[in-house]
């Protein structure tokens, strides 16, 4: 059974940092082409990172050169690195592949809150 645990969200202001964990079990992330998704108040998930298993990283225009993503194969854990945090980034992070893992297998997510 495959169980997603996300930590490290919290009030942030605006311009700071965070950084978030991903623990899987029942599937490893080096497998797969792993990512972050955000869903903002109202609006539909949406993916913000995500890293393949030769280790390349893709990033949207709205948080390119302010997010990194990794992977600890042995720890089975996924990170986002978040910088230069903008209100807009406020939102519920999950992990998980891309694209999601069929069956609606989703963590309870962490809530990133960036105030202004």
């Amino acid at each position: 059974q495959v169980q997603l645990v996300e930590s490290g969200g919290g009030l942030v202001q605006a311009g700071g940092s965070l950084r978030l964990s991903c623990t899987a079990s029942g599937m490893l992330f080096s497998l797969s082409v792993a990512g972050w998704y955000r869903q903002a108040p109202g609006k539909q998930r949406e993916l913000v990172a995500s890293i393949t298993r030769g280790g390349t990283t893709n990033f949207p225009d709205s948080v390119q050169g302010r997010f990194a993503i990794a992977r600890d194969n042995v720890k089975n854990t996924l990170y986002l690195q978040m910088s230069s945090l903008k209100p807009d980034d406020t939102g519920v992070y999950y992990c998980n592949t891309v694209p999601p893992i069929p069956g609606g297998h989703w963590g309870q997510g962490t809530q990133v809150t960036v105030s202004s």
